[in-house]
């Protein structure tokens, strides 16, 4: 009979879903405000990138808190609901402008350092999904890999960044109605892209984006086009 053994030390560190043993921890060591920070929205083509700060209290943390890309869209919802009505929230938006004339990366740390200093209450500790901590945090951060399925703070403002971005992107595709927009919600599936071959960009495709930048130079090549309409929109929810 075969018998087979891992030593990956790593696949018995990550917690199957996230905890609160982060956020104990520093509890313990006197921090009161901890704040989860996360974004949604790095990779489409079109649309901002959403960031959420949550600011949860520890004796209302809602049930099921996960990785918003591990849940349905219904637990979501209903998660979300849960998290607004009992945690300190703050959700920024970067445009589009923002991402293209900076850069993706930038763009969203801006967005994540903006909803930190947009909590009603101030964080005296911040957790942040990824590798970077944003610059200018008035308190100390720590960055977490996949830290969405490790931290029930930041799991929390997953579901809140995804949340809020799906509902963006069901508005404009009331403004853009071909482009299907509620249902890839900007990310270059087929349908997307097929939309764009025959329409064009619209103003929400961030021109900096190699699939956009293509089409606009092509299109600029043939002489059938004079560049897309931009508009600055930056969203502010607390």
């Amino acid at each position: 009979m075969a018998r087979r053994t891992s030593e990956s030390p790593l696949l018995f560190e990550l917690p199957p879903v996230p905890t609160d043993a982060i956020e104990r921890r520093l509890r313990r060591s006197g921090h009161k405000a901890i704040a989860g920070v996360d974004e949604v929205g790095r990779g489409p083509l079109a649309g901002p990138v959403v960031a959420a700060a949550v600011i949860l209290d520890p004796i209302r943390i809602p049930d099921g808190l996960n990785d918003s890309k591990k849940l349905t869209a219904a637990v979501r919802e209903a998660l979300f609901e849960q998290i607004m009505a009992s945690a300190h929230v703050s959700v920024v938006a970067a445009s589009v402008l923002r991402i293209d004339t900076t850069n993706i990366r930038q763009a969203t740390l801006w967005a994540m350092a903006q909803a930190v200093r947009g909590l009603p209450h101030a964080a005296d500790h911040v957790l942040v999904d990824g590798n970077d901590v944003p610059p200018g945090l008035a308190c100390r951060g720590e960055a977490f890999v996949k830290g969405d399925g490790r931290s029930v703070s930041i799991a929390a403002a997953s579901i809140v960044a995804k949340v809020t971005r799906d509902r963006m992107m069901v508005r404009a595709a009331a403004h853009y109605p071909d482009y299907g927009f509620e249902r890839h919600v900007g990310y270059g599936t087929a349908f997307h892209l097929d939309a764009l071959a025959s329409l064009g960009a619209c103003p929400l495709h961030r021109t900096s984006f190699a699939p956009i930048r293509a089409l606009l130079a092509k299109e600029n090549a043939a002489g059938s086009a004079d560049g897309v309409d931009r508009f600055d929109e930056e969203f502010l929810v607390s």
